[in-house]
């Protein structure tokens, strides 16, 4: 016999309770046993709730939450009653908790029992469950709730959804003191703009709360009578909530009183001395809650009041572009961090655009930014050049570290840092970085590319460091993103694994044809932070889940796509390209990994992974044939064109060098000499174009010709057209 029917021929029901979503699962058994219709059903926890005894329901609550933490099952009689509050029968619940991610999901069952005799324990306990246990179990869970709430509102959530074993609150205030008023600061169980008659109430007021305070004790009114009795003045502002019971108790933290807490009952309530101690219990607790969520949002307030008068605005009417900044603190208390940036107007019309961060959680590291930023925004105002302006930067911490170091034994602070002096009116930027993450670009077709800049060390380390600057072009209806770490790496993710989650947000957002309005590149800052700070963030946590999270500071600048002369109709007639320009020194072969991760970066969504590995490759023998057979350093430019699906890759490699590449016939076990191979075997189109002031390499691939070699290559200039790079 199959477990239902046994189940049902002993007249027994089954019933699941998900905390989740709030909805319980009835069999047919179950259903009936609750004044239903036999027949299986799905409610709502309020509809079940309404056919429990509201005694029994609350006492339940509390042998749930004990099974819930000692893993047992949980056992009680439950009596069940119909839509007037009567009595139809008594069932014996068994049900086991089963915790998933924090909530709980009850699987049990329902079966009825006689009716307890006259005079019986039964009859006067309707659960089986020892209500002293419950009692504990209840105030067990409600110290852990409490201790995990952050601010006055989750203290104030947590109160109102607290469920006290054997009576129940159907209402809940809570009064702080401001000055010599009292003020209601949250509440549970009434409509909007209940609580304005006891608002700015003063506290000799005949008013029961505001007695609880003056005196600091407690206030237990079991009867309207009685509370008409006592407090005539105020009873007709309590009359119309028609409870039949409340109670008024001090909210007392290290031996203060900092308000009052009102729990009114819609059942009478006698107020024994064990429900006495559940309440005084309760809001001991929630006094030291209130009084720790207050202290860390005053400490956080001044956190970010500090970190704010440091922060300045962006300036809003470049002149074809637009910016938008975030700074978003992520410690807590007074664990300030040293993230910044600025916008500074430039003596040669230029906007310079810097964000860094200084070492450290505290409030030093905030006063060495502020002093950092100060000294930036002097010298980058003097006129220099960015490269000048960061070793100058550098050497002013460096001496700050030394002085501070003699005088005061503290530890050397270091800072990264990113600069750009931007060209409004032609998108030139100069970028020179200390230590600091490489900005990306979301180019005019929405794909977005890390762009490797040169740099040194972070400021402070080395007082002669040199910081070589890079030229970066932003094209019309590109978009660069200029971060502090935390914007990547927050939520345990590295560099790699944080610039891939960041990627998807910031290629998905906005219109790439329309270029980057002001209120477009809002909603993208908006966007990108709460990709890693807010409620999706904590389903894409990366694989350093342990790491302390940082602040966040980000910077976007966005060229319009009207600045390069299209009109509307022009700008959508024309299906924007991909670009990136790339050099590589002599002195930099290192470089050369960078420029093939800007290939695939520029590839990612190309349709055939084989012509991006072909692609790399040509690239990786171009570039190191002009480092290892020219003495100048090569330039790469990369550009896709056309429909997706058709594109077009066009990649060239300028150097300095007059001499015409030759061929070369290499032996079995040559180490090199096959590039002029690889270059007719993997190119769609390939040559060499004579410039004026050397030569420039040339390749195409094309999207629809399918793998590389199908279709035949097609050489442009002399046969021997490539100079043989290094293998």
């Amino acid at each position: 016999m199959r477990t239902k029917d046994l189940l049902a021929a002993l007249a027994t029901g089954l019933w699941r309770w998900d905390n989740a979503s709030g909805r319980v699962t009835l069999d047919a058994e179950a259903a009936r046993l609750l004044g239903l219709p036999a027949e299986p059903v799905e409610l709502t926890e309020a509809a079940v709730r309404s056919r429990f005894h509201p005694v029994d329901f609350a006492e339940i609550n509390g042998v749930v939450q004990l099974a819930v933490s000692e893993g047992t099952v949980a056992e009680a009689r439950l009596r069940i009653v119909d839509e007037r509050g009567r009595v139809q029968r008594i069932v014996r619940s068994r049900t086991r908790p089963r915790v998933v991610d924090g909530d709980f999901e009850l699987v049990g069952t329902l079966q009825e029992v006689p009716e307890p005799q006259p005079g019986t324990a039964a009859a006067v306990t309707p659960v089986t469950g020892d209500w002293r246990r419950s009692r504990e179990a209840f105030l067990l869970d409600a110290g852990r709730a409490l201790a995990e709430a952050r601010s006055t509102a989750e203290v104030l959530r947590v109160a109102a959804g607290l469920s006290m074993p054997g009576f129940m609150p159907d209402g809940l205030a809570v009064f702080d003191i401001q000055g010599d008023r009292l003020s209601v600061i949250g509440h549970h169980g009434h409509r909007p703009g209940d609580e304005l008659p006891f608002s700015e109430m003063t506290l000799d007021t005949d008013y029961p709360a505001a007695e609880v305070v003056r005196t600091g004790r407690a206030i237990y009114l079991p009867t309207p009578e009685e509370y008409q009795r006592r407090y005539p003045a105020t009873w007709p502002l309590a009359a119309p909530f028609a409870r039949a019971s409340w109670a008024f108790l001090p909210l007392v933290n290290a031996g203060r009183t900092i308000g009052a807490w009102m729990a009114g009952f819609a059942q009478p309530v006698a107020f024994t001395p064990d429900e006495r101690s559940v309440l005084t219990t309760v809001a001991r607790m929630l006094a030291q809650a209130l009084a720790r969520a207050g202290m860390q949002e005053s400490q956080q307030e001044l956190a970010v009041g500090l970190q704010r008068s440091m922060m300045p605005t962006v300036q809003p009417d470049i002149p074809g572009m637009a910016v938008a900044a975030r700074y978003v603190p992520t410690g807590g208390g007074l664990e300030v961090g040293g993230d910044w940036y600025d916008m500074i107007p430039l003596p040669s019309g230029r906007i310079a655009l810097v964000i860094g961060d200084v070492q450290g959680h505290d409030v030093r590291a905030a006063g060495l930014m502020g002093q950092l930023r100060i000294a930036l925004r002097a010298y980058a105002s003097e006129g220099h050049h960015p490269d000048a302006v960061l070793s100058r930067a550098s050497r002013f911490l460096a001496g700050i570290n030394e002085t501070e170091s003699r005088g005061h034994g503290e530890d050397q602070r270091f800072a990264t840092c990113l600069y750009v002096e931007v060209d409004p009116a032609t998108g030139l930027l100069d970028v020179a970085r200390a230590g600091h993450p490489d900005p990306a670009i979301r180019m005019a077709d929405g794909a977005v590319m890390v762009r490797p800049t040169a740099g040194g060390l972070p400021l402070g380390i080395d007082p002669d460091t040199d910081y070589p600057t890079t030229r970066i072009v932003l094209e019309p209806g590109e978009t660069m993103l200029v971060c502090t770490d935390g914007l990547i790496e927050t939520g345990g993710h590295d560099l790699e694994t944080g610039w891939g989650r960041l990627r998807g947000v910031f290629e998905a957002h906005g219109a790439a044809v329309d270029g980057g309005s002001a209120e477009n590149l809002e909603l993208l800052a908006d966007a990108l932070v709460q990709a890693v700070h807010g409620p999706s963030s904590h389903h894409t946590t990366g694989p350093l889940v342990d790491r302390r999270e940082d602040d966040i500071a980000l910077l976007l600048l966005s060229r319009e796509a009207a600045s390069c002369g299209l009109g509307a109709g022009d700008r959508l007639a024309r299906r924007p390209g991909r670009r990136t320009v790339f050099s590589v020194a002599q002195a930099e072969p290192e470089r050369i990994a960078a420029a093939r991760r800007q290939i695939r970066d520029v590839l990612h969504d190309w349709t055939d992974p084989d012509q991006v590995d072909s692609a790399v490759l040509l690239v990786s023998e171009i570039v190191t044939n002009v480092l290892m057979h020219t003495d100048g350093d090569a330039l790469l430019v990369a550009e896709v064109s056309g429909e997706r699906g058709s594109r077009q890759l066009r990649v060239e490699v300028a150097d300095a060098s007059d001499e015409l590449p030759h061929r070369r016939r290499p032996g079995e076990l040559a180490s090199s000499g096959r590039g002029l191979v690889l270059m007719e075997l993997l190119a769609g189109a390939w040559g060499v174009d004579p410039r004026g002031d050397g030569k420039s390499t040339w390749f195409e691939l094309y999207e629809d010709a399918g793998a590389a070699g199908e279709s035949p290559p097609v050489s442009s200039g002399p046969e021997e057209s490539l100079s043989e790079p290094a293998a």
